[in-house]
C-alpha cells in the first residue's frame, strides 16, 4: 500500500501529518509513505529526520486574500506545480492521498483527485484555510478538528474527528515531570508557552507575573520563552531584581523537547491557541488561559480559543489586552479557586479526542 501525505509551512500542519502516518503504520505494516512538502518549509527538515521519504514542490507561497501582482505570479507557479504534482502521483502510484493543510497540499491533492485517486483533507482549525476550502470541492473525505469547522464543508463527506495528537501526549507521566523540573505535588503547576519561537507579548506579561504572583510561592511556574526570546526574558528578569535560579518554584527555559511530560504535570496552561496545542491540552484535560495569535490567517486562533471558552475549559485574553496586571489577576483568581480549576479541567477533558488519529486513519484506509 502506498500513501502520499502533504502538509507544510508550520508545525501545526506537519506534526498532525506525522501522527497520522504513525497511526496508519500501526494498522497497516505494509504501508509505504511519500511526504510532499516545500523545500523552504519546516517539513524539509523535520520529515526526513523522521525517516520518511520526502519530495518537494517548488511553490512561492500561498495566495493573498485580495488582488495583488504577486498573486498572478503565484497562480502561474501553482499551475506549473500541478504538472509536477501529477508526475509525483503517477510515479508513486498511491492508494490514497492525504493533506493536513498549507498551500503545498493544493497541487498534490488536486492532481490526485483529477486522477481519481482517493483523497482526504484534515482541517485542524475552527475556521478553514483557503486551500482546504478550495480542495473540499474535489476531495472524497474531510476530517475536521472542531465542531465549529463542520459548517465550512459539505456535510455529506465531512466528519468531526478531533485533531490527531502524538501518542507521547497520553503516555507521559506527571511523576516524570516533577522529577525532571524539581517541582512538588503539593502546589499547582502553571505551564507557559507561546510556541516554539515564543510569543513576545506573553513573555513580557510574564515578567510582571514572575515578579509578583510567583514570589508568593503558592504555585510553580515552567515558562518556555522560545529560543529567540530567552536572553531578553532573562535579562528583563534580572533588571526587575529577580533571580529565578534562587526560586525553587520557577523554571525559565528557552525550549522544551519534551512538551508531553510538561503537559502531564500542568494544572493550568498559558498558551497561544494553535489547533495542535489545544488538542493536546484537551486530551490531557488541562485548563488554560489562552492568548490567540492576532495575525493568524482568518483570525482562526481566536475562533479556536472561543470554542474552549464557551465550553468552560479556558479563559481568553486577547493579545491587544494582555498586560502583566490582567494576566496576574486572572492567574490569582484561578489559582485561588481549586474547585473552579477542577471544573475547567473536566470541561477540557470532555473536549479531548485522544483517538482522533486512529479514527482518521480508519477513514483513510476505508478509501483504499
Amino acid at each position: 500500500m502506498n500513501i502520499i501525505v502533504s502538509g507544510g509551512g508550520t508545525g501545526g500542519h506537519i506534526y498532525p501529518a506525522l501522527t497520522l502516518i504513525d497511526a496508519i503504520k500501526r494498522k497497516r505494516g505494509d504501508a509505504e509513505f511519500l511526504y510532499v512538502g516545500t523545500q523552504k518549509g519546516l517539513e524539509s527538515d523535520i520529515v526526513p529526520k523522521a525517516g520518511i521519504n520526502f519530495t518537494a514542490l517548488n511553490l512561492e507561497g500561498g495566495f493573498e486574500r485580495h488582488f495583488t501582482l504577486a498573486n498572478i505570479s503565484r497562480a502561474a507557479n501553482a499551475i506549473m506545480s500541478i504538472k509536477r504534482a501529477s508526475d509525483i502521483v503517477r510515479d508513486f502510484k498511491p492508494d490514497a492521498v492525504v493533506g493536513t493543510g498549507g498551500y503545498v497540499c493544493g497541487p498534490i491533492l488536486l492532481a490526485a483527485s483529477l486522477m481519481k485517486i482517493p483523497t482526504l483533507i484534515q482541517e485542524q482549525n475552527a475556521v478553514a484555510g483557503v486551500t482546504n476550502k478550495i480542495l473540499s470541492k474535489f476531495v472524497d473525505r474531510i476530517a475536521v478538528g472542531t465542531r465549529d469547522a463542520l459548517k465550512n464543508f459539505p456535510p455529506d463527506k465531512t466528519t468531526y474527528t478531533g485533531n490527531p495528537i502524538r501518542a507521547q501526549v497520553l503516555a507521559a507521566k506527571k511523576s516524570d515531570g516533577l522529577k525532571q523540573y524539581g517541582f512538588t505535588d503539593d502546589k499547582p503547576i502553571v505551564l507557559i508557552s507561546g510556541g516554539s519561537r515564543g510569543a513576545r507579548s506573553i513573555n513580557d506579561a510574564m515578567i510582571g507575573v514572575l515578579t509578583t504572583t510567583a514570589t508568593k510561592n503558592s504555585a510553580q511556574f515552567l515558562h518556555v520563552t522560545g529560543k529567540g526570546e530567552f536572553d531578553s526574558v532573562t535579562r528583563k528578569l534580572r533588571e526587575a531584581g529577580l533571580n529565578v535560579d534562587d526560586m525553587p518554584n520557577v523554571r525559565v527555559v528557552p525550549y522544551l523537547y519534551d512538551m508531553p511530560t510538561a503537559m502531564a504535570m500542568a494544572d493550568l496552561a498559558i498558551f497561544r491557541a494553535g489547533a495542535t496545542g489545544l488538542a493536546e491540552l484537551t486530551a490531557r484535560g488541562v485548563p488554560a488561559i489562552l492568548v490567540p495569535y492576532p495575525f493568524a490567517a482568518e483570525n482562526h486562533q481566536e475562533f479556536n480559543a472561543r470554542s474552549l471558552v464557551e465550553a468552560g475549559a479556558a479563559r481568553m485574553i486577547l493579545n491587544r489586552d494582555l498586560t502583566a496586571q490582567i494576566l496576574s489577576a486572572t492567574l490569582d483568581e484561578l489559582l485561588s479557586a481549586p474547585d473552579e480549576l477542577k471544573r475547567m479541567a473536566q470541561a477540557s477533558l470532555s473536549l479531548g479526542k485522544p483517538n482522533a488519529a486512529d479514527e482518521i486513519a480508519d477513514i483513510i484506509l476505508s478509501l483504499t
